[in-house]
């Protein structure tokens, strides 16, 4: 369960999930109230007593043996009589569940991850260090997200507002076109020239950086995260200091929030930017071919 409670407790989604998949209704007990389930736990108490403590002086090499050992023991299990009624587990199974089975569904149950997030101004949801779009409406909504090993779904207030192929890799913007916003104005005036502008009050160097971050990216919303981190390093180092280390982020290409914040964080702002000299040409050799073998 998600939350406890006596009257209403929260079922976890994803087993809410497998339940609605296979056609089952799911009964909480009550926490710390173990007769609720005695079946369960007597159960638990006879696969321990006849099956596991059965086999505790053997020792198994393989998977399969170990199966077929439990498979053994527990067919004879299920055909053991009972000691105060008439039959066995086996012979209940014949005569009363088995009628009552239904078939399994047609597709397997897809096993799903529930979380929550909030949507960023780049209409960009993180999810397992890869960024998902949603409809830009949705800046600074909190929606939940469903993941398979296959999709990303994510909703807002019970509905569905969008679903992407889950991405493999890492810092990887997934962005669906309809999720733009069909003009920078309208995506709440968050517009690429805005926060060149806004850099540009800490300092020259700075907006270089914040430009040149935007159009390394296929969509500059993409960027806002990252440039919205670098200006408030300022508002941590102070301005002079982010000029600096803005100015050795981009003489050593290294043009991101990450390398901006390490930077300021061991001071590297702080000491000269050492150039390593040019590498003299290679001595003449009959193995070294030069670039005009090639050509």
């Amino acid at each position: 369960m998600s939350r406890a409670c006596r009257y209403d407790p929260d079922l976890n989604p994803t087993y809410q999930e497998m339940a609605m998949h296979y056609g089952v209704g799911v009964v909480p007990a009550r926490p710390y109230r173990p007769r609720d389930k005695a079946k369960a736990e007597s159960g638990v108490l006879v696969a321990e007593r006849w099956i596991i403590a059965a086999l505790r002086h053997r020792t198994f090499f393989r998977l399969e043996d170990l199966n077929q050992a439990i498979r053994e023991l527990l067919e004879k299990l299920n055909h053991r009589r009972f000691k105060k009624r008439d039959g066995s587990r086996a012979s209940v199974f014949e005569n009363v569940e088995r009628a009552a089975m239904l078939p399994l569904p047609a597709e397997p149950f897809d096993m799903s991850q529930w979380s929550h997030a909030r949507v960023n101004i780049d209409y960009h949801i993180a999810f397992d260090h890869n960024f998902y779009s949603v409809p830009y409406r949705l800046a600074n909504e909190p929606v939940e997200v469903r993941a398979t090993p296959t999709t990303v779904e994510i909703f807002h207030k019970g509905k569905r507002v969008a679903s992407h192929p889950r991405g493999r890799g890492k810092d990887q913007a997934i962005t669906q076109n309809e999720h733009r916003p069909k003009s920078h104005q309208a995506h709440l005036e968050w517009t690429p020239a805005r926060m060149v502008r806004w850099a540009g009050q800490i300092g020259p160097n700075t907006a270089r950086l914040v430009e040149r971050i935007l159009s390394e990216k296929p969509h500059p919303e993409m960027g806002y995260r990252s440039c919205l981190g670098i200006i408030r390093l300022a508002e941590r180092y102070s301005a002079t200091r982010m000029e600096a280390a803005a100015q050795r982020a981009l003489e050593t290409n290294a043009c991101r929030y990450k390398s901006v914040k390490s930077i300021l964080k061991n001071s590297l702002d702080q000491q000269p930017l050492t150039h390593l000299p040019s590498l003299p040409p290679p001595p003449p050799h009959n193995n070294i071919r030069g670039g005009e073998y090639f050509e």
